[in-house]
């Protein structure tokens, strides 16, 4: 007859979507909730690694580089080799900079490798994140580019990343 249901049932529909909407969320999380546990068990490989690799000495690091440059030339796929590269980077960051790359910075290194945008405030460690997908991506020997609006920024971060 023309009735539509929220005229007949007044504020009862708006209600109803909103408590559907919150059980929704409340049994599967938003979707950042969602991409997060997909993502945790990407990082458990690379936290598996870390020790292994922090026994390495400095030229054993440095040649992991053209280790995994050989896989790839074998027909692994970046994907493959995702967590020794990035418990790689890892180390390498502790060691020339003081600074250890978190669970949650390895899954930005993630969604920036697979193509993905992923934000983060101001001091959560973007630059520390991008190194990641760098050098993953920079095995292939095709290049790699970084961008950013803030020049000073870049300048900065291209001399502390470059240790």
């Amino acid at each position: 007859m023309g009735y539509d249901y929220c005229s007949l049932f007044g504020n009862t529909y708006i209600k109803s979507r909103h408590m559907f909407s919150s059980l929704k969320k409340a049994l599967f999380g938003n979707s950042n909730d969602r991409n997060i546990k997909e993502m945790a068990p990407l990082v458990d490989p690379i936290n598996a690694l870390e020790d292994q690799i922090a026994l390495w000495d400095d030229p054993t690091l440095r040649a992991q580089t053209d280790v995994l440059r050989q896989k790839l030339s074998a027909g692994a796929s970046l994907d493959e080799l995702l967590p020794e590269a990035f418990a790689t980077v890892r180390e390498a960051a502790k060691r020339s900079i003081g600074q250890r790359h978190f669970d949650v910075q390895m899954m930005g290194g993630i969604v920036l490798h697979k193509g993905q945008i992923t934000e983060m405030k101001t001091g959560e460690g973007k630059t520390l994140v991008a190194t990641l997908a760098v050098y993953l991506n920079a095995l292939t020997k095709r290049g790699v580019h970084v961008m950013t609006v803030n020049d000073y920024l870049a300048e900065r971060d291209s001399q502390w990343m470059g240790q």
